[in-house]
């Protein structure tokens, strides 16, 4: 609850264009409303954005991550490497492909895993695969984290669902990928409700991927009923019912011919809460070594003490706040199929992982909330300076 009379300024809120409308009617009026033309369309014009060989539509970004670990082929049980430091759908879709995690530490400045944490983790075991993540939009260096595990880019997914905006070298997250899993979820900076995408450079994963998203089916129903298609389809391989269909692919169209504008938004917002927070006394601000590196602001984190406390105060004040993530390693699922001693193996994740707090960045925020968001932290910090 805000001051009286101001509402609250929410976490996020979706950013819808104003052409989504349209699109969507358009393809409900079409008579064909599943996996089509649509989502034929929505691939191409991402691959185009990313500069990406190949994009397949899927549902989810949790469901590209098991995909490309199963399009791998990897020995049941391999040990995958990954940052305890992620959602709970990299974790499950490492478990759901047969796998087993081993976490990764953070390098506390960049909140993503160094060549030394993965080095350090890669000892521990002989690594088959690692999920590399881009958090809160932060474009890892893919072959510099690849070289520390042992292994060869074939073998590295990267999960951007933070990623869509994200360059690293000025090239595109997911240009050049052997697989990059991207998510449409409501709060990303793209977002179509539910929906993902996997961007990869190479032929072979791509027509495993895009078998196995429809059970494996050789021919999906808009193939299928095409005039002069045949209602006869094999199944090659166990697969997933993770496609999208066109009324969501219709959605990412008009999505993604607003997302450059949205981007810049995000980065006006980024620019005035490092203004304003730059010399804020017991605060630390996300990384700034940016050098050759385009951030996408999917999430504003920095670091407080008492990260519990001050969130309360910033509800108490109008302005809501949220944590990513808590840590893999601190969940009770986890550490019982994990163990106490390899949850126990992240010690930065932790110390970092409780000090971290995610303030309102969309581009529907406005200089008004912006000004609270700023104005509600720095009284929350300078009481305990």
């Amino acid at each position: 609850m805000g001051s009286a009379g101001q509402s609250t300024v929410p976490f996020t809120i979706p950013s819808v264009s104003g052409e989504v409308s349209d699109a969507v009617v358009k393809v409900l009026d079409s008579g064909w409303i599943t996996t089509g033309p649509q989502t034929a369309a929505f691939e191409q014009e991402f691959a185009d954005y990313l500069g990406a060989a190949h994009v397949v539509a899927v549902a989810s970004c949790t469901t590209a991550l098991e995909l490309c670990l199963r399009g791998l082929e990897l020995p049941p049980g391999s040990a995958v490497l990954t940052p305890s430091l992620t959602f709970c759908g990299a974790i499950n879709a490492i478990l759901h492909a047969g796998h087993r995690p081993v976490l990764v530490d953070i390098d506390e400045d960049t909140l993503v895993p160094s060549p030394e944490t993965v080095a350090a983790a890669a000892a521990r075991v002989k690594p088959a695969a690692m999920v590399v993540q881009n958090q809160g939009g932060y474009p890892v260096d893919v072959a510099a984290l690849a070289e520390a595990a042992g292994l060869d880019r074939t073998r590295i997914v990267e999960d951007a669902a933070h990623g869509p905006g994200a360059a690293r070298g000025g090239k595109p997250v997911g240009a050049e990928s052997f697989a990059a899993c991207f998510s449409f979820y409501a709060t990303k900076n793209m977002p179509i409700g539910e929906g993902g995408a996997i961007a990869t450079s190479d032929e072979g994963l791509q027509e495993k991927v895009r078998a196995m998203r429809l059970h494996g089916m050789s021919k999906d129903s808009w193939k299928r009923y095409l005039p002069g298609g045949s209602w006869r389809y094999d199944v090659k391989q166990v697969g997933l019912k993770a496609n999208m269909t066109d009324v969501q692919a219709s959605i990412g169209r008009a999505q993604l011919a607003a997302l450059p504008e949205w981007q810049r938004r995000r980065a006006e917002i980024v620019a005035a809460y490092d203004e304003a927070f730059r010399d804020l006394p017991g605060l630390t601000l996300p990384q700034r070594d940016l050098g050759g590196i385009q951030h996408a602001w999917h999430l504003y984190q920095v670091r407080v003490p008492d990260r519990d406390a001050i969130s309360s105060e910033l509800e108490a004040a109008g302005v809501s706040t949220s944590v990513h993530f808590i840590p893999a390693n601190q969940m009770t699922s986890y550490r019982d199929i994990l163990g106490a001693d390899e949850c126990a193996r992240v010690p930065v994740t932790d110390r970092v992982g409780e000090e971290l707090l995610s303030l309102p960045l969309y581009p529907g925020l406005t200089s008004d909330g912006q000004d609270r968001v700023i104005a509600a932290l720095t009284e929350a910090l300078r009481t305990r300076s």
